[in-house]
């Protein structure tokens, strides 16, 4: 389970109960090369986080310790208020709802749309054997159409669009009622209309005193939904700038972060980006 340090008693004095995720000195490495860190963050209960960086910069890795499905290599690592490595990982899994592309791609293309959200409740892909009872299915419908997807419910996942899949598995994502809520790239792979209506979605989401915390991962600063609150900018593992979003989006931390001179403006509650010259050693 990797070097996690041993100092729960200690840090128990300094525990925070509105941290959903708390994050100190956390290192992730793998094959003798060190993919995120050291890294100090944390979540709060009302918080709605999104954290950008170019491609090979840590973040899918950064999260997926805050979703509990990898161990950090070193450092503190609490989710939920629990310790990485002293608890059951599952247990804190099933209070994280999770929409990405890794998930979708495990999807069977015959799957039903209203089987697939309503299996979130027992975590796994496909109904079997599992029962369900009719308060299950009332809250499959009743999260389909927060999502805007309820007429998807007896279509296939095979014949969705890219944007009627990603809002299906964001309300998979939601079906177990989570206390943070996870989203790798929700707007990968759609054209400017659905891009444009989830991200309004998501805003609407962010806004929602009753909406879980959130966490998301883009590469496009347009992408970001009004109502986000804080922003980490990540660029080979190590943190560049976190903090409240209007002072971390700005185009001198956007520049180094991509390292090339990239100019950032706020339109309304939306941000935009363009590279103001050529040059730069953007790496791909």
């Amino acid at each position: 389970m990797g070097g996690v340090t041993d100092n729960a008693d200690e840090f128990a004095d300094e525990f925070n109960e509105d941290l959903l995720v708390d994050f100190r000195d956390v290192t992730f490495r793998r094959g003798g090369r060190t993919l995120v860190g050291p890294v100090t963050w944390q979540v709060e209960l009302d918080e709605r986080w999104v954290i950008i960086g170019p491609n090979g910069a840590g973040k899918t890795t950064l999260i997926r310790m805050a979703a509990a499905e990898e161990f950090p290599s070193s450092g503190t690592a609490f989710v939920m208020g629990e310790q990485l490595g002293r608890t059951d990982m599952r247990d804190l899994r099933s209070m994280i709802g999770i929409s990405s592309s890794a998930l979708g791609n495990r999807i069977p293309a015959g799957e039903k749309v209203g089987d697939l959200v309503v299996s979130a409740g027992y975590a796994v892909l496909g109904r079997w054997r599992e029962e369900y009872e009719e308060m299950d299915f009332d809250q499959a419908v009743d999260t389909l159409e927060q999502v805007g997807a309820y007429h998807l419910m007896d279509r296939e996942w095979g014949t969705l669009s890219e944007g009627e899949r990603k809002r299906v598995l964001i309300a998979r994502a939601l079906m177990a009622n989570p206390e943070l809520l996870i989203l790798d790239e929700p707007g990968a792979g759609m054209d400017l209309g659905g891009r444009e209506d989830l991200v309004g979605y998501l805003g609407d989401l962010a806004m929602d005193a009753d909406a879980p915390a959130i966490v998301m991962i883009t590469h496009h600063v347009e992408e970001i939904p009004f109502g986000f609150t804080h922003a980490l900018l990540l660029d080979e593992g190590q943190v560049v700038a976190q903090g409240l979003i209007d002072t971390v989006m700005t185009s001198e931390n956007l520049s180094r972060t991509f390292h090339q001179p990239i100019d950032v403006a706020k339109i309304g509650d939306r941000f935009f980006a363009r590279r103001i010259r050529p040059g730069g050693n953007h790496r791909r």
